[in-house]
């Protein structure tokens, strides 16, 4: 018989399949092929001119907007929300509008065309951590914007359209709604237990075990006990946080040894999908908050929404998490 279960963090129900589950074989297969040369890309060495003037890049003292660089930045050359500009808030009767004022960066993760994620050393996956957090710290100067959405897709499938490996960053003038709801879940359950639901969340799995995937002193890899999605993956640091840019040294070497391993096992288990990483952190403006707590999710791309998800809201997650977690364990390291 399906379950119905609800997430605590967003109050969301899920229907997941308990008596028919789904293997990770019995999935429609779109694998990542691996990129061919990059004879042509605006992302590689020697065509720092075919994209906008880098914003960060690490380099070993080689001069901006040239070859020589470990790690680039760049303003998106199609943008969907420009930096220049003011709000310009106002109502049209029941109607609110305002300029597309924002930030779109491209975080560009190494100058080898050929490397995946998982093919970058721990040092390089690093760097990507110390560049969300940089230009989350720079962007949180503007107080015309309120949320920055920290995301990587990978593969065509999973919305990546162009196969030099790249994050992305959008800087939105609101908090989005999704966010809000977050929070304000979390916000209910402080006020009524004086606890961070996602402590309390990362103690419990921690005991449990059935739905953890890796877990060291800094962090908690887990499946959600109500996901969308199968092998839907959260990372969360056991330490409280409310903004990811707060991240230490010791916590960004951690991570990127958890990330690479997270997408390594992900990659054995289900051949190399496509997937969105999602970083889920508090609103740029607001002080630190005791009952939300930065985390990362990781969406592999294996199941499509349809009429019944968007007509009602809920998700048919035909894996369950004890599953998924079980498969992803027993995958290793290598």
């Amino acid at each position: 018989m399906p379950e119905l279960r609800k997430d605590p963090v967003t109050d969301r129900w899920v229907i997941v399949s308990t008596d028919r589950a789904r293997r990770p074989g019995d999935f429609v297969r779109n694998p990542v092929p691996a990129a061919p040369s990059g004879r042509l890309c605006p992302f590689c060495p020697g065509q720092e001119t075919r994209t906008p003037p880098e914003v960060l890049a690490y380099r070993n003292g080689s001069q901006q907007n040239q070859p020589g660089w470990s790690l680039r930045v760049v303003p998106n050359k199609f943008p969907v929300l420009g930096i220049e500009g003011d709000l310009d808030r106002e109502g049209e009767g029941l109607f609110d509008k305002m300029q597309g004022i924002g930030a779109h960066e491209v975080v560009i993760e190494t100058p080898d065309h050929l490397l995946s994620m998982t093919d970058l050393s721990e040092r390089a996956i690093e760097q990507v951590i110390w560049s969300f957090r940089d230009r989350v710290l720079d962007l949180k100067n503007d107080g015309r914007l309120r949320y920055v959405l920290l995301f990587k897709n990978h593969g065509e499938a999973a919305g990546a359209t162009l196969e030099h490996t790249h994050s992305q960053l959008i800087a939105l003038p609101v908090v989005p709604k999704r966010v809000q709801e977050e929070m304000e879940v979390a916000g209910r359950y402080f006020d009524f237990k004086e606890r961070c639901v996602f402590c309390d969340l990362v103690r419990q799995e921690m005991k449990d075990g059935a739905r953890i995937v890796i877990e060291t002193d800094l962090f908690v890899v887990l499946e959600p006990y109500a996901p969308r999605f199968p092998f839907e993956t959260w990372i969360v640091p056991r330490r409280h946080h409310s903004h990811f840019e707060t991240i230490d040294g010791q916590q960004a070497q951690n991570l990127a040894w958890v990330l690479k391993s997270t997408l390594r096992k992900i990659e054995k288990v289900l051949e190399r999908p496509p997937y969105s990483l999602l970083v889920h952190t508090a609103p740029l403006q607001e002080s630190p908050k005791p009952f939300y707590h930065w985390h990362m999710e990781i969406i592999p791309k294996l199941t499509r929404v349809a009429g019944f998800e968007w007509g009602t809201g809920f998700y048919i997650n035909p894996t369950p998490p004890e599953e998924s977690a079980k498969f992803l364990r027993e995958a290793g390291l290598g």
